[in-house]
């Protein structure tokens, strides 16, 4: 088979038909030879268990090593033979289309998903389908794999040339090299001067050894990484702390040149300043002079402006009091001229009103002397209407009291009359009762022929 493997299953497939029993780390190797190779190591192992989990072609032994099964599925035997007699890979479409096994009616065979699990079938990149055991590519395997699946082919022991031979059959080496791997690993056990044989248990008993000896060395290995990352930060921080201490050394130096040049400075600019203190002293003196002159000046001014001011506003008031009495004068002369012609209407209005008064005396005596009349006459139709009403309210009293003792009267008879109908109703009541009795007696068979007869008879 020249083609390439298609899948991570069909290497798996060509590993453990060869070697017949490996594990994940060994497989590992041989895997990213042909595969996977951007992949890390953990990332390939996971890969492969998962693969190896998932397919019914391989199995784990009492060792925990991984193994192919050869048995496979009854319903691709037939394409198992036809593999085995042409030597050559088929894809399954050539199967089906061919005549004389459309003659023959041969069953249906199973699709490329029932292929993939029998560990007979390997599936190259082309599609075609091939045996595991053909083409096996010995020489991509370790010498000490080599090694060992001669030692488990010849389980009586081989000597270092026997094992050179047949190892050499597989890949091309030398004995030297064979000689090295049989002393460095201890399952290797020489049983006679140059026999070796494979213990299996102390393989997986070294494996086991190597794996906690790596874990150990890998902890060892992580704490060493730490405290370099520790102590590196360390020396980082030091040195950082160093940096800074130079630089903070720097600027003080700085500082301090920095300091005795402003010093400096600050005593030039002190001098500079006395004497300008100086200068600015003797101008503010007569900066004061001028201003005291000037201010004795506008005092002088204000007063005489103040006085001026002064007459200005008194003569301005004078004017506006006399303008004012002007006014309430013009006012004055009005009101008065108005309270004289008031005066007159109300005079004659006065005149008017007492000749209205007089009339009015004279109509309410006339009505007075009326109504005196009107009132005498209605006092002597009360006392009429008085008497009228007296002799009336005598009579309806006495028709009242007449009325009473009919009442009382009538009230009796009704008592006596409710007494005689309980009476009647009481005798009623005792009839029936009787009618009833009397009903019951005739009503009875004897008395019903008794009357019977004498209705017959005419009594």
């Amino acid at each position: 088979m020249v083609a390439k493997l298609n899948s991570l299953t069909d290497v798996l497939k060509k590993t453990l038909y060869f070697f017949d029993g490996l594990s994940v780390d060994e497989i590992s190797p041989y895997v990213q030879k042909k595969m996977l190779q951007d992949c890390s190591t953990e990332m390939v192992a996971e890969r492969i268990t998962l693969c190896l989990k998932q397919h019914q072609c391989f199995y784990t032994d009492e060792n925990g090593k991984w193994r192919l099964k050869l048995q496979g599925f009854p319903e691709n035997d037939h394409f198992y033979a036809m593999l085995i007699k042409r030597q050559q890979p088929m894809a399954l479409r050539q199967i089906v289309s061919n005549s004389v096994a459309k003659r023959k009616r041969i069953r249906k065979l199973a699709e490329e998903a029932a292929l993939i699990p029998d560990g007979r079938f390997v599936q190259l990149d082309n599609g075609n389908w091939g045996l595991t055991e053909w083409n096996v590519e010995s020489e991509q395997y370790s010498i000490k794999h080599l090694v060992i699946k001669a030692l488990k082919l010849h389980q009586g022991g081989l000597s270092t040339q026997q094992l050179f031979e047949i190892v050499n059959t597989w890949r091309p080496t030398s004995k030297p090299a064979v000689q090295q791997i049989l002393n460095k690993f201890p399952y290797f056990e020489r049983v006679s001067s140059d026999v070796w044989i494979y213990n299996q248990p102390a393989h997986v008993l070294y494996d086991d050894l190597i794996k906690r000896y790596l874990k150990i060395i890998q902890k060892q290995k992580n704490k060493w990484q730490n405290d370099r990352q520790r102590w590196t930060q360390k020396t980082e921080n030091l040195a950082r702390q160093l940096q800074e201490i130079g630089a903070a050394q720097k600027e003080a130096a700085a500082a301090l040149a920095q300091r005795a040049s402003i010093v400096e400075q600050y005593n030039h600019l002190a001098t500079q300043l006395s004497e300008k203190d100086l200068l600015l002293n003797l101008r503010k003196k007569e900066i004061l002079r001028y201003r005291h002159e000037l201010e004795r000046l506008d005092n002088k001014a204000n007063s005489i402006l103040y006085q001026c001011r002064l007459w200005v506003r008194r003569a301005r008031e004078a004017e506006s009091e006399v303008a004012r009495l002007r006014q309430s004068a013009e006012k004055t002369q009005n009101s008065l001229e108005g309270l004289f012609s008031k005066l007159q209407q109300y005079k004659e209005r006065d005149r008017e009103n007492k000749a209205r008064l007089a009339e009015l005396k004279e109509r309410y005596s006339t009505r007075v002397a009326e109504l005196q009349t009107e009132i005498v006459e209605l006092k002597q139709k009360l006392e009429k209407y008085q008497d009228k009403a007296g002799l009336e309210e005598r009579r309806l009293h006495q028709d009242i009291n007449i009325l009473s003792n009919d009442l009382k009267e009538a009230l009796e008879e009704g008592e006596d009359l409710q007494k005689s109908l309980r009476l009647t109703q009481q005798e009623l009541a005792r009839v029936q009762e009787e009618k009833l009795q009397l009903e019951k007696i005739l009503n009875r068979p004897l008395v019903k022929l008794v009357s019977r007869v004498s209705t017959f008879f005419g009594w």
